[in-house]
């Protein structure tokens, strides 16, 4: 299998499109970003849980919803997922340590 990130992303904009009564993405992008970030807000609280809790099941549902609407919520402010993914590569030439301490405060 070689679903993607991307791959979600590119399905995030091809759902987009439909009208809100078809699609939960759309339903979700016509909240405006507000009501995207709630919902991530939302997966992310319940990833948290099942991380607690250890169950792999619940935590691998959790985690591809908090992919999905981290996904949704990008689209919502106009934010590429590539953007995301040049920070992410930017920062993998320091430590975590560094980074952080690099930062304004």
């Amino acid at each position: 299998m070689s679903f993607s990130l991307t791959d979600l992303e590119a399905r995030v904009a091809e759902r987009a499109k439909a009208p809100p009564e078809q699609s939960w993405t759309a339903k979700l992008l016509a909240g405006g970003p507000p009501r995207a970030a709630k919902k991530f807000g939302e997966e992310a609280v319940e990833l948290v849980i099942a991380l607690t809790e250890g169950e792999e099941g619940p935590i691998v549902a959790e985690a591809a919803d908090v992919l999905y609407h981290l996904i949704v919520g990008l689209k919502a402010r106009n934010i590429p997922l590539a953007s995301v993914l040049q920070e992410l590569e930017r920062r993998t030439g320091q430590s975590g340590i560094a980074e952080k301490a690099s930062r304004p405060r």
